[in-house]
């Protein structure tokens, strides 16, 4: 992975987790931690389109992957919160 991949991944990470606490009307984790969010979201987001066979491609397709996934990941840890 080349610097411009890792820069790519870090901006998509922060983009999906920014609107991943949007979305779930959370407050912001501050820089890292959307990008922590978003990063976590994309492996999330991952699986899910390859459970369910749905191919998303390019930068939209990562970024639509990673906001679903970090919405998940939202949803999982507000319920782990609830117990």
């Amino acid at each position: 992975m080349d610097i411009t991949n890792l820069l790519w991944f870090v901006v998509i990470g922060f983009i999906a987790g920014w609107v991943a606490t949007r979305l779930m009307r959370k407050s912001s984790f501050g820089l890292l931690g959307n990008v922590i969010v978003g990063v976590l979201g994309a492996v999330i987001g991952g699986y899910i389109f390859d459970v369910l066979r749905i191919s998303a491609s390019g930068l939209l397709g990562s970024l639509v992957t990673a906001i679903v996934g970090a919405v998940v990941l939202l949803y999982l840890i507000s319920l782990a919160k609830k117990i």
